[in-house]
């Protein structure tokens, strides 16, 4: 294999990745955005912060796990990929 064709694979590689793991942020931001309004109707409903603190315990789980892979995507990107993304 040529290194111009190891370049463009690997290229390739990284951009379906990042495509991946923006789809994985996606996700988990929905999931956590699904339990913040399912506590917030349970509240509504008349429950209490205390029977809810399990799932408001998951949703900010699942917004850390979003933090920490936007963040290592961020510091893995080039700055010049960055700027094309904007």
């Amino acid at each position: 294999m040529a290194a111009q064709d190891t370049i463009d694979a690997l290229v390739a590689e990284v951009a379906e990745d990042v495509t991946v793991m923006d789809s994985a942020t996606a996700l988990i931001n929905g999931i956590s955005e699904r339990i913040t309004a399912a506590v917030a109707a349970a509240v509504a409903n008349g429950a209490t912060a205390a029977q809810l603190a399990p799932l408001t315990s998951l949703a900010a789980s699942l917004d850390a796990s979003s933090n920490s892979l936007r963040d290592a995507v961020v510091a893995n990107t080039p700055a010049e990929a960055q700027a094309r993304r904007k």
